[in-house]
């Protein structure tokens, strides 16, 4: 049995919808019998993906839409043409994101762009889609697509990380909110991938390494934990067991319960303190 919201001639809108993870949420939720819109910057991108999914479902049933995420009278004209088409939206999927690499003193347009598509249009996305599916008091679905970069912040890719950790605090609090709305039967849920081989994460490499999962696998495992009711969808990956991602998150917010140096994990003086913390049962 899937979750209520994902049924037959429901409408599921994916942002980011075109490539990865979220034409794999796609072609799921087509296969499912729902009406899809997949929203993507890349218009070249978005044709490729209509035609991959008519072998899924019937034309009629697909929708695309040239969006960009980060600008909210885009987003604002994605409702709308969503509902002008297929009437309403039971599942939204706040997918869209880049990861082009990160400095800490590196061009502030870089870092705009980054914490603009990442985090706004999640914001965005949240804000503008969600009044109307609360107001239709049906069962419905709003899916934000974080990281696990969000949650440990390790170094290297800093602007990445704050957008992903603005991803998390924004989708906790949507939660709550919709939560204590009265009558409201929306759910918001966090996605926290591991390692998916995407254009994304593909760096160049043309074959997918031994410890990432497909993003076919990442939407799979969403799906049943979506079934099970979870917030945080805390995906493993083949290199990383769901046990040391548990650990490094515990010692990450250790830091702060601790008054450790910030990102001690990999801090030298700290080396053996956290390998005796992985070890322990």
């Amino acid at each position: 049995m899937s979750h209520p919201a994902i049924v037959k001639d429901n409408v599921a809108v994916i942002t980011g919808g075109a490539a990865g993870i979220g034409f794999a949420a796609a072609a799921a939720f087509a296969r499912a019998g729902m009406k899809v819109c997949i929203a993507d910057v890349d218009e070249a991108r978005l044709a490729e993906a209509a035609t991959k999914l008519s072998s899924v479902t019937s034309a009629a049933n697909v929708m695309t839409s040239a969006v960009d995420v980060s600008k909210i009278e885009s987003v604002t004209e994605l409702e709308r043409a969503v509902h002008e088409r297929f009437g309403r939206t039971d599942v939204l999927m706040n997918n869209a994101g880049i990861q082009p690499g990160s400095t800490l003193f590196d061009a502030p347009d870089n870092w705009q762009r980054i914490i603009a598509v990442n985090m706004w249009g999640i914001i965005n996305g949240s804000r503008i889609f969600a009044p109307n599916m609360i107001a239709r008091g049906k069962c419905g679905l709003i899916i934000n697509t974080g990281s696990k970069q969000g949650i440990t912040t390790p170094p290297g890719d800093p602007a990445y990380n704050v957008s992903k950790a603005g991803v998390k605090a924004f989708t906790e609090a949507l939660q709550h909110e919709l939560r204590n709305t009265k009558d409201c039967r929306v759910t918001a849920h966090l996605l926290i991938p591991g390692f998916v081989f995407t254009g994304l994460t593909a760096k160049g490499r043309t074959e997918k390494p031994a410890g990432a999962w497909t993003p076919e696998q990442t939407v799979d495992f969403m799906l049943a934990r979506l079934e099970a009711g979870d917030f945080y969808i805390l995906c493993p990956d083949n290199d990383v067991p769901r046990a040391l991602d548990e650990k490094r998150m515990l010692w990450a917010a250790g830091d702060i319960v601790e008054n450790r140096p910030p990102l001690s994990r990999w801090h030298p003086d700290y080396a053996d303190a956290f390998a005796k913390f992985v070890a322990q049962e």
